[in-house]
């Protein structure tokens, strides 16, 4: 395994597969959108996919770049983004769920096969010093989506998010930025630790950013121990401001094992809100979206070379 295992090109993600954000934070709902919403919601992620290929045309390299997005609202992208050739994530976790669940349930592999990704993505919460069994049950999962994902030609993707426990919190004096920066990181090595030991094996790791050069080095070698020599990490961007994102990104760009993002809201969130409320038009969204991507692509090529 371990021999294949891992991905050795740069990836950077256009990432839009958020299914909860949109229809509870973006249209206000928390019932089960209408065909008219849903619609809608397609629209807008077809908007963020036309800001994907106009990223291309800037210049972000397609063998470079990556889009993931989700079955529910995307169905047409992912149909169109595969007779393109382009790299594609597709999700398989059900989303805004405090603890792993697939969501189409024990026919996951039927909807995978459908698209035939680049990559099966998988997001789930979790904590190495959180609930054991919720843990134990979770890897369980990831390692049957590892498992299916190597032996019918995909590459893996894990996005682990850590949120405090309580004791965590209040180590850090119920300060969750302190959290971030004196606990997290270790946190985060020691998530990977476990996750392996199960016998899971993401080609990459989705992981929330890092301050300090240091922190990647220590992630991107436990990505990488034990014969995973090929493992990479992408920084996520959590819907974090363009400047703290940038952050994250120059502390980790030249860190082998360190491949490239996956940022998401942070990109497209304002302009579709724009293209919502009336304040800018369609073309307008694309183009700013374009443009960011482009940008965000520029920088962290940039600060690999410092």
């Amino acid at each position: 395994m371990t021999d294949k295992l891992g991905y050795t090109k740069p990836l950077h993600i256009l990432a839009f597969d958020q299914r909860s954000s949109f229809t509870q934070k973006m249209l206000g709902i928390e019932a089960a959108p209408t065909p008219e919403q849903r619609k809608m919601i397609a629209g807008f992620k077809l908007l963020i996919y036309r800001a994907f290929e106009r990223g291309l045309e800037k210049g972000v390299p397609a063998q470079e770049a990556g889009l993931l997005v989700d079955e529910e609202f995307g169905d047409e992208i992912l149909r169109d983004a595969r007779q393109k050739g382009y790299t594609m994530l597709l999700p398989t976790e059900k989303s805004a769920q405090a603890e792993l669940n697939f969501e189409y349930g024990e026919e996951f592999a039927e909807h995978i096969e459908k698209y035939r990704p680049t990559f099966v993505k998988v997001l789930l919460r979790y904590n190495p010093e959180g609930n054991k069994a919720i843990n134990e049950r979770q890897v369980q999962k990831l390692k049957t989506l590892s498992d299916f994902s190597h032996s019918h030609g995909y590459k893996f993707l894990i996005e682990a998010l850590i949120s405090p426990t309580e004791e965590q919190l209040a180590k850090s004096g119920t300060d969750t930025k302190r959290f971030d920066l004196e606990q997290r990181p270790g946190l985060e090595v020691e998530m990977m630790r476990q996750i392996q030991a199960g016998g899971v094996e993401p080609d990459v790791w989705k992981i929330e950013g890092l301050e300090k050069p240091e922190e990647y080095r220590a992630l991107a070698e436990q990505a990488r121990a034990n014969g995973r020599d090929n493992a990479g990490v992408i920084v996520l961007g959590r819907h974090a401001s363009d400047e703290q994102v940038r952050t994250w990104l120059s502390a980790g760009a030249g860190t082998p094992g360190v491949i490239g993002f996956a940022i998401g809201r942070t990109i497209f969130w304002e302009p579709i809100l724009g293209v919502k409320e009336g304040r800018i038009s369609a073309d307008e969204a694309v183009e700013a979206m374009a443009e960011k991507y482009w940008q965000f692509y520029k920088f962290f090529k940039e600060s690999a070379k410092v």
